[in-house]
């Protein structure tokens, strides 16, 4: 008989995941809260404006392209990728502005305009982030980590990788110019992490990036979305949009099913969830004793910073301004700090402004341009910031900010608007403490550290997405679903033979 399986919330994980088991044979249902798929990249449209709502980065095109090949189809003909140049555009107060491109010689000819001495460094950094992204990524990404020695079969060479230092401090140990140091240190805040506490492993993005580029889909990333749905479907996959879980069904030691908000319950042999842990241990297994004790001790983890985003519109358009432009503020260790561990909104902000229309005119009406802008902020459990009052006041301020210094008349051209804070994250997605990327990527939070692919009680329960390992992003997400799809075809495969 056809075993049948759940998946909970349709972002990247929960796509990537249900496509694989569909795949595999199970008959996959995949569940949706909301009445688009995607999770965190969702998407929004106002006055013939397109705007994802979440990530934009891809990075690694090949993970994404594996679903369409395992499916038997051509990746093409559900969506076109096309590549970012440059990479980003770095900019700081004084002026200096940095483009982060792929071509060799250009880069270094930038890097030797902040500092000579730093072209050789950069060779050295980016023969280290060679070595992470081998190890850390292509070895790992999608390898479970069930048990403490498979972490401790990695540990010799994440040892030998000095993986115990932050990703800042390695950079440091290889370039001098301050810029360049956060140049190549500010990755980490794209998965949830800070520079200056995420483990020197995740330098290893830096290399993944060299090895495939930035490409963005056209359509927007919600067309990535769209497609990953379509191919889920024509492989006879459903999908419930408006569909919330309510309850994950269990008897004994074992997940049975799932009980909607509707009071409509349905039975399944497995169960995946793409939500958020806490939401998934302290809500939806809140009558089950291992939820209970799951959610008491997720509940003392670090979680990742949050953001606060703006989608505007604008009838003007900005050809000038790149795809994707990180603005630092006039400070980075102290923000980052504030960011992470303060107890209030800091004072002033560092910026990541998406410009897409750049790159595909189709994402606004003719001569008019969708932005986002997100500044990085502390979560909810450190500042528990009012954002309905707090809110308007630092939005104001950020797009005073982008009037005045990156998008001139941009106020006066400004045709819709809308703001996502903490709280959005916490009551529209679930997310504990109204964390953006869940659990903080610092080393003793990953791999094993990291909650597991699979429930260690109930074998029958996956997790997948940011709060799993590898971690948050869109290619260690479809990471995750890769592990996690291995673990439950194999246990499909073990509860037929024992069934026969």
């Amino acid at each position: 008989m056809q075993q049948k399986a759940a998946v909970i919330g349709a972002g990247f994980g929960g796509l990537a995941l249900a496509i694989r088991l569909q795949q595999a044979g199970y008959k996959t249902t995949l569940f949706e809260a909301r009445d688009k798929l995607g999770g965190r990249a969702y998407v929004y449209e106002d006055k013939g404006y397109r705007f994802d709502a979440g990530p934009t980065v891809i990075t690694d095109p090949t993970a994404l392209e594996e679903l369409f090949t395992l499916c038997g189809k051509r990746m093409e003909d559900y969506v076109q990728l096309v590549p970012v140049n440059p990479f980003y555009r770095l900019q700081w107060r004084d002026g200096s502005c940095f483009d982060y491109v792929n071509d060799q010689a250009e880069l270094e000819a930038q890097i030797a305009a902040f500092n000579p001495d730093d072209v050789k460094g950069y060779h050295r950094l980016h023969a280290y982030a060679k070595q992470t992204f081998a190890e850390g990524y292509v070895k790992l990404a999608a390898v479970p980590f069930l048990d403490f020695r498979s972490m401790l079969r990695a540990g010799p060479q994440l040892l030998k990788l000095q993986s115990w230092r932050s990703v800042y401090s390695m950079v440091a140990s290889f370039i001098k110019d301050e810029r360049l140091r956060q140049a190549f240190s500010f990755h980490t805040l794209l998965v949830g992490g800070s520079p200056f506490n995420t483990s020197s492993i995740y330098t290893l993005i830096h290399a993944l990036e060299r090895e495939w580029g930035v490409h963005f889909p056209l359509g927007g990333t919600g067309a990535l979305v769209e497609g990953l749905g379509r191919l889920f479907t024509d492989m006879g996959g459903t999908i419930c949009l408006n569909a919330k879980v309510q309850e994950i069904s269990m008897e004994d030691n074992r997940a049975t099913g799932v009980t909607l908000q509707n009071g409509e319950a349905q039975a399944f042999d497995a169960v995946a969830s793409n939500a958020d842990l806490m939401h998934t241990y302290g809500n939806l297994l809140r009558s089950h004793t291992v939820g209970k004790k799951q959610a008491k001790r997720l509940d003392k983890r670090r979680f990742s910073m949050s953001l606060f985003v703006i989608y505007f519109g604008v009838r003007k358009s900005y050809p000038d301004v790149a795809h994707h432009t990180v603005l630092f503020g006039p400070r980075y260790r102290e923000l980052v700090k504030e960011i992470f561990k303060g107890s209030e909104l800091p004072e002033d902000f560092s910026m990541y402004l998406h410009n897409p229309c750049v790159t595909d005119t189709s994402m606004a009406p003719d001569g008019c341009s969708s932005f986002y802008v997100l500044s990085p902020v502390p979560h909810l459990g450190n500042a528990p910031i009012d954002w309905e009052v707090e809110g308007p006041k630092y939005r104001d301020r950020i797009l005073a900010d982008l009037d005045a210094h990156y998008l001139p008349g941009m106020l006066d051209n400004l045709e819709t608007c809308r703001i996502f804070t903490p709280q959005n994250f916490k009551d529209e997605l679930g997310a504990h403490h109204g964390s953006a990327f869940s659990l903080e990527p610092v080393l003793w939070q990953s791999a094993w550290f990291r909650a597991h692919n699979r429930d260690d009680q109930i074998n029958n329960l996956y997790m997948v997405g940011a709060g799993t390992h590898p971690g948050a992003g869109i290619p260690g997400v479809v990471a995750s679903a890769k592990a996690t799809a291995g673990l439950m075809i194999e246990d499909g495969l073990r509860r037929s033979r024992d069934a026969a």
